[in-house]
């Protein structure tokens, strides 16, 4: 097959093994002239191509409304008489001029707009015309029509010249363009074909916390088998030499993390119900909604939202978990084919679904208003109450008549030894804190009944209840004692350390 070089023709090299130069001159000077030349030549082509196509573009604006006013002109029963038309031309667009101009003009400048060249060209036409009938000594009379007919031929022959100068134009930068097109340079280098690999997206995570069906991601392994001549006695053998160890599953692995809501799904789940439109949309977008325990995480928000009151999302949360389930069950298709019958209003699908929904979703009330009844059950199990020790203890409490009195009077063996003043503070501090017991607390004191103490203390919650006895103890209104004859002697007592 011959190879085809033609293409190299179009390159235009600075630096050839064939040029020949002046003997005075360097080959590195004139290499670098005729570079110089070359871009010389290209600068200057490129800007006669883009004059040339502003001339064309301009002129080709201009030779229509001059072509109109020639043509109103030459008009032989015009309705305005033609000087007329001309000099009110003339002035509409003196008063009332554009400011449409070409692109490289500049628009505030009004004799590079449309309107200003037109009106030059038209008093140029009008004052060549005043001359050539004055010179020409036309009578009065005459002069009017005489002035009309070289208003019209003027305007005529500037169409005429107008035509010519486009035709010009535009034959001069078809050659300049055949030039330009001729070598190769870098404005002509473009991306032709390429071929870039766009790997595609990643697959979604699944819901944190999620149960993911490990049969389906499960590895295929392959396994070796060895033929014996006789299988049993190797069976028996493997039986009582080998020991199976079954790892244990520890308590904390048995109990499982609910799936939560990523933020994807919780946008998701406040989609109004039978929106299917909007949830079609939010699919399409957001891969990561159709992934493994999305929907199971959308029914623990479903009950978690029922069980602080919030009927009306946590059953748009139902009706999104089973969206999510039928378009699963469809197949690889299933979220096109789901949402295709549903948007379609396919009554049996759409009644199908939504007693789906309403069932699903009453189970759920159900199952919330049992759980709610359970705390409610467990919650009232936890309580303080005063209990025996052993069954010789008794409990008793030493409730407080009042405050001491002023003249406090000691009387006992221990009498001489204490202090009446500290006898007088402890007293006080007794009372200070029986008066700060609630009032049904210490209607029970007064009772002296354990039963009425532990009865008043169970309705307490746990804090307060454990408050109230360290009170008791600190103040000493709480006595245990116990019953029987207590034995003081020395087997006695190596009894009772017993």
């Amino acid at each position: 097959m011959p190879l085809n070089y033609s293409k190299w023709d179009q390159l235009e090299l600075s630096d050839d093994s064939d040029i020949e130069g002046h003997p005075n001159v360097d080959k590195r000077s004139l290499i670098r002239w005729k570079q110089r030349d070359i871009h010389e030549k290209r600068e200057a082509r490129r800007h006669n191509i883009a004059k040339l196509q502003a001339q064309i573009a301009c002129n080709g604006v201009l030779l229509p409304r001059i072509t109109e006013i020639a043509n109103t002109l030459s008009d032989p029963a015009p309705s305005t008489p033609p000087t007329a038309y001309f000099n009110s031309l003339a002035e509409q667009l003196e008063k009332n001029p554009s400011r449409d101009c070409p692109p490289t003009n500049d628009p505030n400048k009004f004799e590079q707009t449309y309107d200003g060249m037109l009106l030059s060209l038209l008093k140029q036409v009008g004052e060549e015309a005043r001359q050539k009938v004055k010179e020409a000594g036309t009578p009065e009379s005459e002069r009017e029509d005489k002035i009309a007919q070289h208003l019209a031929s003027a305007m005529q022959d500037h169409v005429q010249r107008l035509k010519e100068t486009i035709d010009k134009d535009s034959a001069e930068l078809k050659r300049e363009e055949e030039e330009q097109k001729k070598k190769i340079t870098m404005e002509d280098l473009h991306e032709g074909f390429s071929n870039k690999y766009v790997p595609p997206p990643p697959e979604p995570a699944p819901v944190p916390h999620a149960k993911v069906d490990k049969g389906k991601t499960a590895k295929k392994t392959t396994t070796t088998t060895y033929e014996v001549l006789n299988p049993k006695a190797v069976a028996e053998a493997e039986g009582t030499s080998s020991v199976v160890d079954t790892p244990r599953v520890s308590d904390d692995e048995e109990e499982e993390e609910l799936p939560e809501l990523t933020p994807s799904l919780e946008a998701f789940s406040k989609i109004p119900v039978r929106a299917y439109e909007k949830s079609f949309e939010f699919i399409q977008s957001h891969r990561d909604v159709v992934v493994p325990g999305a929907s199971d995480a959308l029914l623990v928000a479903a009950f978690r939202a029922q069980s602080a009151g919030k009927a009306t999302y946590a059953k748009q949360c139902v009706h999104q978990s089973l969206l999510l389930q039928y378009c699963d069950k469809l197949g690889k298709d299933g979220v096109r084919v789901f949402f295709k019958k549903m948007i379609s209003g396919d009554p049996r699908a759409e009644k199908v679904f939504v007693d789906d929904m309403e069932g699903t979703y009453q189970h759920l009330v159900e199952r919330v208003n049992v759980s709610l009844k359970e705390q409610a059950e467990s919650s009232g199990q936890e309580q303080i109450q005063l209990v025996p020790e052993n069954p010789n203890q008794t409990i008793s409490f030493n409730v407080p008549d009042g405050p001491p009195p002023e003249e406090l009077v000691l009387e006992g063996p221990e009498a001489e030894n204490l202090d009446i003043e500290e006898v007088r503070k402890a007293l006080q501090f007794r009372w200070d804190v029986f008066q700060g017991f609630p009032e049904d607390f210490q209607e029970a004191l007064r009772k002296g009944e354990l039963e009425a103490v532990n009865k008043v203390l169970g309705e307490m919650d746990v804090p307060t209840a454990e408050s109230i006895v360290q009170q008791l103890d600190m103040a000493g209104i709480l006595s245990f004692a116990e019953g029987g004859i207590r034995d003081e002697t020395n087997k006695g007592k190596e009894a009772t350390a017993e």
